[in-house]
């Protein structure tokens, strides 16, 4: 709590107190957003967007990285709930869940990107 004795604005606290999420659903929110963090994870995820699917080796290709690094970030990625996979006799695909929240990645982080690119111009 802080050492307000009273709200400034009542109503707005009020509005607040009952729009902000939980603190366990903010937590769920950091831990998928600290995922997003790494740039090839960030990277694979908008690789899968693009061409709705990829192997291990066409991942690393595709990003220019080890098949290390691109089976590490698949399977991050997939232990997190945003990656499938599915087998075609020895070969494993990914692809980005159902239910993937496509404009985060269509709009949210591409304007993002842009957003702080502009501001290293200024």
């Amino acid at each position: 709590m802080t050492g307000h004795a009273h709200p400034v604005d009542a109503e707005r606290v009020r509005r607040a107190r009952e729009r902000v999420p939980a603190a366990e659903d903010v937590g769920r929110l950091t831990a998928v957003l600290g995922l997003l963090a790494d740039p090839t994870r960030a990277r694979v995820l908008h690789a899968l967007e693009e061409v709705q699917e990829l192997c291990v080796g066409d991942t690393a290709l595709a990003l220019d990285v080890t098949e290390d690094a691109a089976g590490y970030a698949l399977r991050v990625l997939r232990t997190a709930g945003l990656v499938s996979r599915r087998k075609e006799g020895r070969v494993v695909f990914y692809r980005l869940a159902d239910g993937f929240p496509r404009p985060l990645l269509e709009h949210c982080l591409r304007q993002l990107t842009s957003l702080t690119r502009d501001q290293e111009e200024d």
